[in-house]
């Protein structure tokens, strides 16, 4: 254990440092929620116009839940019960870092709010709107692979917080996606 705590520190560093002053605005923004309320109006709009009647309120519910499962569920079932340090918390590293933002967040950041966030939203309206936009899942896991990428960039997420938090949003947004098919299932 403590060699993989070791490699997840290095490879912090390692994207932590690769950054610069011409890039920080750009992954500050990433990392915004303000940026990406256009992406989530049109979701809800694509969501609207594909899907019918018990079809659509069906799936704009399974939405509303699985962001209340992801995030709350990242910080009672994981921040709250690991007690792991963000990088930026950390004695051993926080002088090491770049720490972009102003501020570091919450104390603990295992698992990521963002990736969990992100990729449960990016898994659940994918797959609902597979049907109709062939690719819009792939486009919707590269947009949460960025948004999740900015928090270890930023300084405030180790990687394994990251690689925590996509797999536990990314299975959030699948049960949450099989639980619409098998209500709505004739």
């Amino acid at each position: 254990m403590t060699k993989l705590i070791q490699w997840d520190s290095e490879l912090l560093l390692y994207f932590n440092n690769m950054g610069t002053e011409f890039w920080d605005p750009f992954w500050l923004a990433v990392s915004g929620v303000a940026i990406w309320i256009p992406l989530y109006a049109l979701l809800v709009f694509l969501i609207v116009k594909k899907l019918k009647g018990k079809h659509m309120w069906f799936a704009l519910l399974a939405v509303a839940l699985n962001v209340v499962f992801t995030d709350q569920g990242s910080v009672q079932l994981f921040k709250e019960q690991f007690l792991r340090l963000r990088p930026c918390h950390a004695e051993n590293l926080s002088e090491q870092i770049r720490l972009v933002k102003g501020s570091c967040g919450g104390m603990y950041g295992f698992i990521s709010s963002h990736a969990s966030n992100t990729f449960g939203l990016a898994v659940l309206v994918g797959l609902l709107l597979k049907p109709h936009f062939k690719y819009l899942l792939g486009i919707l896991l590269i947009w949460a692979a960025l948004v999740s990428y900015s928090r270890v960039y930023l300084g405030v997420h180790y990687p394994g917080d990251i690689l925590g938090g996509a797999i536990f949003g990314s299975l959030i947004g699948f049960l949450m996606f099989k639980l619409y098919q098998r209500i709505l299932r004739p």
